[in-house]
């Protein structure tokens, strides 16, 4: 088994269900590991990449849950190859009334669910 991580990619995105967080867009983190079983062509980090940032480009989402629901789905639309993937979601700027660096939601999956 191969394992395959993308540490704290970095975007910018309309997701919360404030209405601030509607229009302001937000530093949002995510971190994707998939793991890969042995066989023909190649699970292409580029592409896991460019699957989260289309993931963030596409227009406003409610939830952080959606965000790691989409990344990991799409993350297996990638590759056949592909037992079990795992998005953690950060968003850094909330609010809560005490300090905190961030919150995180976490999505995984495995190819036999």
């Amino acid at each position: 088994m191969i394992e395959i991580t993308l540490r704290a990619m970095r975007f910018h995105g309309l997701v919360g269900i404030l209405p601030h967080e509607r229009t302001n867009p937000q530093p949002i983190e995510i971190d994707l590991r998939v793991r890969v079983a042995d066989g023909d062509g190649v699970v292409d980090y580029r592409e896991l990449q460019a699957i989260a940032a289309a993931v963030m480009n596409g227009g406003h989402i409610d939830f952080l849950e959606e965000i790691g629901k989409q990344v990991v789905e799409g993350a297996f639309a990638h590759s056949t190859r592909i037992r079990s993937a795992r998005a953690a979601v950060r968003k850094p700027h909330v609010a809560l009334g005490g300090p905190l660096d961030y919150v995180e939601v976490v999505v995984e999956r495995s190819a036999d669910e």
